[in-house]
C-alpha cells in the first residue's frame, strides 16, 4: 500500500505584485543620480561618482530581497487531483 501524492507547483505572481518595488528602486536611482549631478559642480566630482555607485550597490541587495520574498510568497504547492 503505497500512497504517493503528486503535487503541482503554481506561481501566481503578476507584474502588479512587483510594480511598486520597481518604481521605488527607480526612484532611488533617479534621486541618487540627481544628487550626483548636483555634486558634480563641486571641487571634487569623484565624490559624486562614489556616492552614486555606493547608493546603487547598497540598494541592490534590498531590491533582490524584495523580489525573492515576493516570489516565494506567491508560490503554492497543491496536491494534484487524479
Amino acid at each position: 500500500m503505497s500512497s504517493s501524492t503528486k503535487y503541482i507547483l503554481k506561481c501566481n505572481l503578476t507584474f502588479g505584485d512587483i510594480y511598486v518595488q520597481i518604481l521605488a528602486w527607480m526612484a532611488v536611482i533617479f534621486i541618487s543620480l540627481a544628487g550626483g549631478l548636483g555634486l558634480m559642480g563641486s571641487s571634487k566630482p569623484i565624490f559624486a561618482l562614489i556616492g552614486v555607485g555606493l547608493i546603487l550597490v547598497l540598494s541592490l541587495p534590498f531590491l533582490l530581497f524584495a523580489f525573492v520574498t515576493t516570489l516565494l510568497n506567491n508560490i503554492e504547492i497543491d496536491p494534484q487531483n487524479t
